[in-house]
């Protein structure tokens, strides 16, 4: 098995609604992203699948050394070896992966956020500069960009809290912050039973209302002239609204059941965005003629 079969594996594997929004990219772009994608995938299962705290910092520790002998041509795990070929054509920080492992570790160290500040932190480190790494694989011309691409990853992982709070508390771990369960009345042992109560109703909202915001700051934030290049990332926006829209018409009862879009459809809306995305790209490129 090759390196890039490896990374295509791990991606088709993992069921991720982002795997469907890299169909849609050119073959070295869809070979770098999918490299990218592979590592979070690795490092974000130390911390999933490895019951002792201690044993999983000892590999994030290797992740660490893994991506020191990326920049110096002699990483050894098969992602690594597919990454190599991506930093030799994309301008990919070091600092960035290293955040990344940051992230994960922080759920070694934290079962709970007391505030949205301290958990922007979180969110930031294992999805906005993933957001920020994937900007730079699908190329940009105004730098404006990259702070859609931060905004981006935040409400996405945003939505991914909402989705998975059941599954999350149930494991020990909350990504609500505390000080908003007070504020709407809801405790941490009710996060782990199968029913919605209006208050936990009234939480969820808010939390669906704040990923909405970020997914509008977000569109607002990307210029017209790279909305073409960040086709994926709207692709991406484009499934998870609609695995909001999902969570609100069945009244937030993710506590009772997960939240989730067939494979069919996450095709369609992958589809149907890169097919809008064109359109648009050929007006703005008409529009652009005659000014």
């Amino acid at each position: 098995m090759t390196p890039d079969q490896y990374c295509q594996d791990k991606a088709a594997k993992s069921g991720s609604s982002f795997y469907y929004s890299f169909l849609f990219l050119p073959p070295p772009q869809r070979r770098a992203i999918i490299s990218l994608y592979a590592f979070c995938r690795e490092v974000d299962d130390v911390v999933d699948e490895t019951q002792e705290h201690e044993i999983a910092r000892i590999k994030l520790a290797w992740w660490r050394e893994e991506i020191e002998r990326l920049y110096t041509g002699t990483a050894e795990h098969m992602v690594g070896k597919a990454l190599q070929e991506t930093i030799k054509h994309f301008d990919l920080s070091q600092g960035h992966f290293i955040e990344i492992i940051d992230g994960m570790e922080m759920d070694l160290d934290y079962n709970a956020y007391p505030t949205f500040k301290a958990l922007s932190l979180y969110c930031h480190r294992v999805a906005s500069v993933v957001g920020l790494m994937s900007a730079e694989i699908f190329g940009y011309q105004d730098r404006k960009t990259l702070k859609y691409a931060h905004a981006l990853g935040m409400a996405f992982q945003l939505t991914n809290i909402l989705r998975d709070v059941h599954e999350d508390s149930v494991r020990g771990r909350l990504y609500i912050p505390l000080d908003e369960l007070e504020r709407f009345g809801v405790t941490t042992d009710e996060l782990m039973e199968n029913r919605t109560s209006e208050n936990i109703r009234a939480l969820f909202k808010f939390q669906a209302d704040r990923a909405r915001d970020y997914y509008r700051q977000a569109f607002d934030l990307l210029p017209d002239c790279d909305r073409h290049p960040q086709r994926s990332g709207l692709i991406m926006a484009t499934i998870y609204r609609a695995i909001l829209d999902e969570i609100e018409r069945d009244g937030y009862r993710v506590l009772e059941h997960r939240t989730s879009l067939t494979p069919i459809r996450k095709l369609w809306l992958a589809w149907r965005t890169s097919r809008r995305e064109r359109r648009l790209h050929r007006a703005y490129l008409k529009q652009r003629a005659t000014t």
